[in-house]
């Protein structure tokens, strides 16, 4: 299968792609109930620039069509910050790119990357328990959910794939 997108770490020059993705309530509906503010995306924009320059594997990403070069949205590997000893996932997409198999995309090619860096090191997601999309995304790849409740005032669920040997 042709891969219909790339990946590439944010850089200083992404803030306006980053801006125009996450001010979209849409977009940002199950993430923070609203679209951000200039201000409140330059502030998270640059926290990822700082964990990008962390690690040269994990990190924030900008989601790009290989084809035409457009951003369509963003994902992250990254260690989970209230455990390091496992992975967390996630992505986000235009709207006019949901429900067209890029989900799906972003996560093979997220799972494979935590592969490469750790196969035995274990991915959660963390999702609004609302999102079915998400849910039913995270169950394909084999995902069990073990927390639904609230955290850091947003309803939360979150998912893990077992991959240690332990």
């Amino acid at each position: 299968m042709k891969h219909r997108i790339g990946f590439e770490k944010y850089q200083l020059e992404d803030l306006a792609d980053y801006y125009n993705l996450v001010k979209d309530d849409r977009v940002m509906k199950y993430i923070t109930g609203k679209g951000m503010s200039e201000t409140e995306a330059r502030a998270m924009f640059d926290r990822f620039l700082k964990i990008n320059q962390l690690d040269y594997s994990l990190g924030y990403f900008k989601v790009f069509d290989s084809e035409q070069r457009i951003h369509i949205g963003e994902c992250k590997l990254v260690n989970y910050t209230k455990d390091a000893s496992v992975f967390e996932m996630g992505y986000l997409l235009k709207e006019q790119f949901w429900k067209k198999g890029y989900g799906t995309e972003i996560c093979e090619h997220m799972l494979a990357l935590a592969t490469a860096i750790d196969p035995d090191k274990d991915v959660i997601g963390i999702i609004d328990p609302a999102n079915t999309a998400s849910r039913r995304l995270l169950e394909k790849f084999g995902f069990k959910s073990f927390f639904i409740g609230t955290e850091d005032r947003l309803p939360t669920e979150k998912f893990v794939l077992k991959r240690s040997k332990n």
